[in-house]
Order: C-alpha cells, then sequence, then structure tokens
C-alpha cells in the first residue's frame, strides 16, 4: 500500500498512464476529458501522472467496466470461461452469477465448479449462493443445499452474497431452515414475482434486499418505494426493460441495476450483453448517463463492492473504451488495466451430468377425460404463464387450430416417471422439442405434436446425456448438453451455430422465436402462474398440484 500511495502522491512513476480520454463518473453523472494512471491493475489518480507506459485513448469516451447484477451463466449454455470470451467484448468486466441451475444438478460440487471455472475465466465472476436448491420441497432435482452446507462457503474468494430467495411461503411463514439461510449474509438477493401489499412488506422486513423479477412499472415502483434495489431485467425471453426505463431517474439510479438472468449464447452474440441493455434503455428515452449509473456503480454499490463500479482511485482498473459515434458501442474492454485479448478456448472440468430418465412410453403420455383443462398459456417477452380455462376433449390433442400440446416433464434423476398437461402458445405444427433444461430441477421437458414425436426427441435427450433437441420430417438437429445437462463444451461460437441451426429448424416447424427458452420455464413453480412438473400440472397461485380438469360444480 505504501508504493500506491507514493504513486497517487506522484512520487514515484505509475505502471500506465491513460491519456486523451472522456471518461464517465457515476458519482456525478457527468463526462471528463483527463488522463488517469493505473499500478498494479489499480487506479491511483485522475490527471497527468508519470508513468512507465502512456497509451493515447484518442479522444474516445470511457467507461467503468459494466457489471451484470444477476445472472445464470448455466442459462448461457456455455461453460464459465466461454461464456467470458462472449461477453467480456462487449465491456463486461464483472457478472454476479448465482449458480442455482448447476447446484440443482450436482450440489456443492456444481457451486465449485462455478468458483473454479470462474476464477480462471479473465473476468470477475462473482457468486451469490443458491439458497433454494430445490427451488421448493416438492421439487427434487438432483441435489439439496442446506444451510450448514451454504456456511461451508463463506468467506470464500468470490462469494458475495446469498443468491435469490425464492421460497416466499418459507420466509412469510417463518421456515427455520430458510431463515438460518437468511442469517449466513448480510448481502441477500430477493425474487418475489407479483408479491404486493403486506406480504411483500413482511418480505423486505425479512431482510431481502433486491429483486430481479418485475414485469411492470407498478411492481417495480412498489418495491423500491420499500427500499430494494430494482435489478431490470433483459434475458432472452424475460423482456422488462420497455416495461421498467420509466422507473429509472435521477432520483431512483442509484436504486437500479442492469442484468440478463437467463440469455442464451446466440442472444448474447447478436444482442450483446449489458451494452445491449444500455442501447435499448437509451432507445426508451433513458439518458445514457442514467443508464451508465446503473450498470457500473449502483450494482457495485449493491454488492458492496467498493473496489469497482468507477474509475476513480483505489478502484480496479476495469474499464471500456467505446467505438466513435452516437451508439452506445464497446471497442475495447480493459481488465486491471490490461486490454483484454481473446485467450481461446479452454476445456472446463465439468460436473457429470445425471441423466437416468426412463423413456415415456405413449401409456405415460396418454390423456383421458373431457371437460374444462387447466392450460399452461405462454406470455411473449415474459416467462409468468396465464392459466387459461378451456374445453378440452383429450383424444382431440393434439389441438392445432386452437394451439394446444401436450406437454411433458420426466424425472432425469430417479427415472420416477412423468407429468402430462397442456399448453398453448408454442405455434408447433409438426414434430416436437425437448431438453435437459428446465429450470430450476432441470428435469426433461418436452412438447410435440405427437407422442410418437415426444418419445423420439426425449430419447435423443437421454441418449446425449443431455442436449436441446427438435425433431421433425426434416430430422432431428441436437445441441449437446454435457456439462451437467444443462452446458455446451464446444467454443462458443460453435453454440452459437448450432442454435441457429436449431432455430432455423423450430422456425420450419412453425414455433415462436426462442421456443427452448421458453420451454425451460414450463416446470419452474415458483413463478407464476401454471406450471407443469413430473408429478402433474402445479397452480403458482395456490402453490399446490391441481388435476388437469377442473372439477365441474
Amino acid at each position: 500500500m505504501e508504493r500506491m500511495i507514493e504513486a497517487a502522491r506522484g512520487r514515484i512513476p505509475a505502471d500506465t498512464t491513460y491519456t486523451g480520454g472522456v471518461l464517465f463518473n457515476p458519482f456525478t453523472c457527468s463526462w471528463e476529458e483527463t488522463a488517469f494512471a493505473v499500478r498494479d491493475g489499480i487506479v491511483v489518480g485522475l490527471g497527468e501522472y508519470e508513468a512507465e507506459k502512456t497509451v493515447d485513448l484518442g479522444g474516445a469516451r470511457v467507461v467503468p467496466g459494466l457489471i451484470d447484477a444477476h445472472v445464470h451463466i448455466e442459462s448461457s449454455l456455455l461453460t464459465p470461461c466461454e461464456y467470458a470470451r462472449c461477453v467480456v467484448p462487449h465491456g463486461t468486466t464483472t457478472v454476479i452469477a448465482d449458480p442455482h441451475e448447476i447446484a440443482n444438478v450436482s450440489g456443492k460440487e456444481g457451486v465449485e465448479f462455478i468458483l473454479a471455472e470462474g476464477s480462471r475465466s479473465g473476468m470477475s465472476i462473482l457468486v451469490t449462493l443458491p439458497s433454494c436448491v430445490p427451488a421448493t420441497p416438492p421439487d427434487m432435482g438432483g441435489a439439496v443445499l442446506s444451510a450448514d452446507d451454504l456456511i461451508s462457503f463463506a468467506g470464500r474468494k468470490g462469494v458475495v452474497g446469498l443468491g435469490e430467495m425464492m421460497n416466499v411461503p418459507g420466509v412469510l411463514g417463518g421456515d427455520p431452515e430458510v431463515w438460518k439461510k437468511l442469517g449466513i449474509f448480510p448481502v441477500r438477493d430477493g425474487h418475489a414475482p407479483l408479491l404486493t401489499g403486506k406480504d411483500l412488506n413482511a418480505y423486505v422486513l425479512s431482510g431481502l434486499q433486491s429483486d430481479h423479477e418485475c414485469t411492470s412499472y407498478a411492481e417495480a415502483a412498489e418495491k423500491l418505494r420499500l427500499g430494494m434495489y430494482i435489478m431490470m431485467r433483459e434475458g432472452s425471453t424475460e423482456r422488462n426493460l420497455a416495461a421498467l426505463a420509466p422507473l429509472l431517474t435521477p432520483c431512483t439510479a442509484s436504486r437500479c441495476c442492469l442484468a440478463t438472468d437467463d440469455r442464451h449464447a446466440d442472444t448474447l452474440a447478436r444482442e450483446g450483453h449489458i451494452d445491449g441493455c444500455i442501447r435499448k434503455l437509451v432507445g426508451y428515452g433513458v439518458p445514457l448517463e442514467l443508464a451508465l449509473r446503473a450498470a457500473t456503480l449502483t450494482a457495485a454499490e449493491r454488492f458492496r463492492l467498493a473496489d469497482r463500479g468507477a474509475i476513480a482511485p483505489g478502484r480496479r482498473a476495469d474499464f471500456c473504451v467505446l467505438a466513435e459515434g452516437d451508439e452506445f458501442r464497446v471497442k475495447e474492454t480493459y481488465i486491471l488495466g490490461r486490454r483484454y485479448t481473446d485467450p481461446g478456448y479452454r476445456e472446463a472440468s465439468c460436473p457429470k451430468p445425471q441423466i437416468t430418465c426412463r423413456l415415456p412410453g405413449p401409456e405415460d403420455l396418454a390423456l383421458h377425460g373431457t371437460g374444462t383443462a387447466r392450460v399452461i398459456g405462454l406470455v411473449e417477452g415474459q416467462i409468468v404463464t396465464e392459466t387459461i380455462a378451456l374445453p378440452v376433449d383429450a383424444a382431440a390433442i393434439p389441438d392445432l387450430e386452437r394451439d394446444i400440446l401436450k406437454v411433458t416433464v420426466c424425472d432425469r434423476y430417479r427415472g420416477e416417471g412423468a407429468g402430462v398437461g397442456l399448453v398453448h402458445g408454442f405455434g408447433l405444427k409438426e414434430g416436437a422439442l425437448a431438453a435437459s433444461v428446465s429450470h430450476d430441477a432441470h428435469n426433461i421437458v418436452a412438447i410435440g405434436v405427437s407422442d410418437a414425436a415426444i418419445i423420439a426427441a426425449v430419447g435423443a435427450v437421454i441418449r446425449n446425456k443431455g442436449a436441446m433437441v427438435a425433431v421433425s420430417q426434416a430430422g432431428t438437429t441436437v445441441l449437446p448438453l454435457p456439462c451437467g445437462g444443462l452446458m455446451a463444451t464446444a467454443p462458443y461460437g460453435e453454440v452459437v451455430a448450432a442454435l441457429d441451426r436449431l432455430a432455423e429448424q423450430t422456425r420450419s416447424m412453425g414455433a415462436i422465436e426462442n421456443p427452448f427458452m421458453y420451454l425451460s420455464f414450463l416446470a419452474l413453480t415458483v413463478i407464476p402462474h401454471l406450471r407443469i412438473t413430473p408429478r402433474g400440472v402445479f397452480d403458482g397461485d395456490a402453490f399446490a398440484d391441481v388435476p388437469l380438469f377442473q372439477e365441474e360444480p
């Protein structure tokens, strides 16, 4: 530290001084033409300094490294090192990752995987520990993480808090295990979709500090008024920025962060990462300076990371040099004062996939009865679903005219069978889709226009020990996901190409855009309103399993 102080005072040279830049200051939301100096990867001061090396930024705008406040790296379908290769060129230098996807599959081994791979990724992959593995007690995946399991990670390098607390009933009902988890860390992420009123008051009182599930301005404004940080989200299917953009004002920017949550590799490659969120916010009328505040300093402050979020003395020299022009585009990314260069593909040491699913037969997928059925309705650009009550004759499914298809979730860990329900909104006209990515337990989920196609698609997932599969008359397209059944082990460019092939085939089958992302959330019981599990249909409002057909009065 003594040498750093001497460098900051100008008594000894810095390592590098960066001149000719126009720096964004998130403390004042202003721009300043100034140089800055770096020693040992840390900014020692702004202004003119002697240094062993000088880098002329040529009048470019310079902003602090961008921070994703909440992400599941597994949802990109990339291993952590490949994820970094994909997002760092977009200006992201830090992500706050909740590894509850791989933890639901592999438990503590999955958390260790993200920590180990993140440490060699070249960017800061910081972890909030999964608080809900399983998401709810009945939704068993491949592992359970107890409070004692989480305590064993406390104090570990790279662990910054408790991940999203999805067990709202457990919080409000005083579940001892839930409350033991809440006591481990002072930083606690929330997850409370559509929670309002006195129950929201109680949830905030319990110590949950943030929420990334807001889908409307009114919902976000209520939570903000109660003191929560609002993580404004834009994933592959969770498209919330348009609704939330008016929330971001000079008075609220200190409580608003940006997050991608779940974004496939092809979306990252085409739309970008946090830089893409900034472009969208600007397009929705938010001043660039406020969007940058949310993407840098606010996210750092939310997680008590005083070492980043601004280009200022004592902070990491993580910053981006912007390209010329009015549009926000990152030209170069610097981490700890060094310009990022692609390190190339590095193989990951992955947890083994757990795929012991019994291939369902026609008898497992059979539906019987007539009456008013509970049909899962997709909502475009959201992961919440609708509960649609429709007259249905099971013998007439699939009903392509009304876009009602069969959906099934097969237990991939114990081979205990499959739950079957109905879904509206995929638009599929032929074939079937199946995947081993199915939040949060990550069983095998499938939809299709015939039992034979569904069985073929599920069989391909099983044979590949995890995959995303499209089956149609044109053939079978597969993206293998051997890393826990969640992530590909190929370079990110190859994963993007495989996703493109899947997209081309699913479009030819009549499907909506991003069908696999919508498919992956059909079993997520902690998101309203209607879901499907290996047990059958689940009503998220009643928080209970329900029969497919409503009881007639």
